[in-house]
Formats: structure tokens, sequence, C-alpha cells
């Protein structure tokens, strides 16, 4: 009998978002998923052929990259950042909007950066933030953090911070701006290349119903 397929979707900011995809796409979890005491990490839903998985976004590229999950939903800033072989992002899905950015102290922005060799840099996206300044020539040293990235520059970590920014209104609460922009960011859905070709007659037609989902959206 074919196990069921594992599907990660993240905590956090793209969650609410991607329920109403789900549903769309014919996958409800169970009422224990919206129980918002509920320890549990992993929910039947109304198909006996699904099951979900909620971790952290980091994590959802890990799970389905190794295989452990088979398919789910996370912002295009993780799999850029991680960049797994293993991953096909075959739908973009129109929510969860931001952009990694650099940000630095409202006082100190506009530091010419052609003249300098060096940066350090407080970020949870290391990869990104290096190649970012070796595009530019530049050699950046990357604090890795997870969290409260825009306390570094007032204690003292870094100067420069790079971080998801939607509003802008947690680096001004800092007193911090917005430098210059990354990427553009919108959530995937993801899924592991090789369960895709061993379950296409799974997967194919799930990958289907999320694009349709997302026209569904856009005509609304």
């Amino acid at each position: 009998m074919t196990r069921p397929l594992t599907f990660a979707i993240p905590k956090g900011r793209i969650l609410d978002e991607a329920l109403p995809l789900l549903a769309r796409a014919g996958i409800e979890p169970e009422a224990e998923f919206h129980d918002k005491r509920s320890r549990a990490l992993r929910f039947a839903t109304n198909r006996p052929d699904v099951s979900i998985i909620r971790v952290r976004a980091f994590d959802v590229a890990t799970f389905v990259a190794h295989g452990a999950a088979q398919i789910g939903i996370v912002g295009s800033d993780v799999v850029e950042e991680f960049d797994y072989s293993e991953l096909y992002a075959p739908v973009d899905l129109d929510i969860g909007h931001c952009r990694l950015s650099v940000a630095e102290p409202a006082g100190l922005a506009g530091e010419d950066e052609a003249a300098m060799s060096h940066v350090r840099v407080a970020t949870k996206y290391p990869h990104l933030t290096r190649r970012y300044y070796e595009a530019m020539g530049l050699q950046a040293e990357c604090v890795k953090l997870n969290g409260a990235m825009e306390l570094a520059p007032s204690l003292g970590l870094s100067r420069r911070i790079v971080d998801l920014v939607s509003s802008g209104a947690t680096l001004k609460a800092n007193g911090l701006v917005e430098t210059h922009v990354i990427m553009q960011v919108s959530a995937r859905l993801i899924v592991n290349r090789a369960a895709f070709k061993m379950r296409s007659a799974d997967l194919a037609p799930m990958v289907e119903a999320f694009r349709k989902a997302v026209g569904v959206k856009d005509a609304a």
C-alpha cells in the first residue's frame, strides 16, 4: 500500500495566506490543526492519502529536499538560500509577498560601499548575503542570527543587517532604514524531484490543483 504524501507547511507569516489555497486545491487539515493550544506537529487532512506537518519555514525546504516530505510551501527566499538541487518549485503561489533587503542605522545610511572591501552583516541568510556582496566585489562576514536581527547594529554586533521586510515598521521602530533590496519574495509550491518522478500519479495532479487555485485567487 502506498504511503500517504507528507505536505510540509510553514509556521508564521505565510500560513494564514496558505490555508485558503490549500482548501481550493482540495486539502483541508483536521480540526486540531486550528487549535492554537495544540503542540502537535503532524495532522491528518480530509484526504486519507495526504498528511500535513507544520514546521519552521527553513525546515520545510530541508524536509522536502531530503524526501521526508514530498511537497511543501515555502518562501522563495528559503528556496534561494538553501539552493537544494533536490527541490523543484513549479508554482509561484502569489502569497507571502515581501522583500529581502539590506538595512542599517538611519544616521549612517549611504556610506560609499565602493570604497570598502569588507562588510559585516547580521542575517539568517548567509548564502544570499555573500552572493549579493560578492557581485559588488565585497567580502561579507556574516553573523548568523535566527531572530531579533534589528538589535545587531545598536549593540555593535554588525553595522548592517539583511532580513525580510514587509511594511518596514519594525526597521523604523529600531532606528533602521532599508538601503538596498536584494530580492522580491513570494511563497512557492516545492516538490521533491525524486518523489515527483516516482509518484507522479499522485503529485502531478496536486501541482496542477495549486496552479488552478492560484488562478482562482487571481480571478477573484
